[in-house]
């Protein structure tokens, strides 16, 4: 398994490539990066993009998902309750970011323990609301892509559409009862562990 973190300058999300090692398939998760950086990735490792998978559907996060598709003819993902997002310009805030203004259609969407096949990998598909109604994260082998549910030290906003403080600590307790040495992912800021956030991040602290 191959995971590489795209940075994006501006706003500070992440963008990650997952890739199987075995069969050069990957996954594009959250693809609010340069255009150009999330090709180059992909053509350091020789990937093949199979899916654009989306934590959810807020424009930093996918400002470039109807370009990667174009380049690349993978299938975008995302769950079930971020469709109404996803087609509205001003619900996914792309009318308010600086960036491209978006409004698609996912491929697919998903829904609660959903699995998600790349190559010989196999990703689970955990619904974690509160940031946005439609929110999930992406558990792989000990890896989890928490979006902007869970952030080392801290968690997503609950006062943009779709946002529930009552939701998004609930998805917390999810995200909890998984194995402490679990790799957190977030959709912003650096890597920790459910077992760290557990013990340092003060609203897993009130779960």
């Amino acid at each position: 398994m191959i995971i590489e973190t795209i940075e994006e300058r501006f706003m500070g999300e992440n963008t990650y490539i997952l890739g199987d090692e075995k069969t050069k398939k990957c996954a594009v998760i959250d693809p609010g990066a340069s255009i150009i950086d999330i090709l180059n990735v992909i053509e350091k490792h020789q990937f093949t993009v199979e899916y654009i998978i989306l934590t959810h559907g807020h424009g930093d996060h996918i400002s470039q998902a109807p370009e990667v598709k174009r380049r690349t003819n993978a299938k975008i993902v995302a769950h079930v309750k971020e469709e109404e997002v996803l087609i509205d310009r001003v619900k996914n805030l792309s009318s308010q970011l600086p960036g491209p203004l978006v409004e698609f259609d996912a491929d697919i969407y998903v829904d609660e323990g959903d699995i998600i096949e790349l190559g010989s990998l196999k990703l689970k598909v955990i619904h974690t609301p509160g940031h946005t109604k439609g929110g999930m994260s992406i558990k792989v082998g000990e890896n989890i892509f928490t979006g902007d549910t869970l952030f080392a030290g801290s968690i997503g906003r609950t006062d943009f559409y779709g946002g529930d403080y009552k939701q998004i600590m609930k998805s917390l307790r999810k995200l909890a009862k998984y194995d402490d040495n679990a790799v957190v992912y977030p959709g912003h800021g650096p890597s920790s562990t459910i077992g760290v956030e557990k013990r340092v991040n003060p609203y897993m602290q009130q779960i």
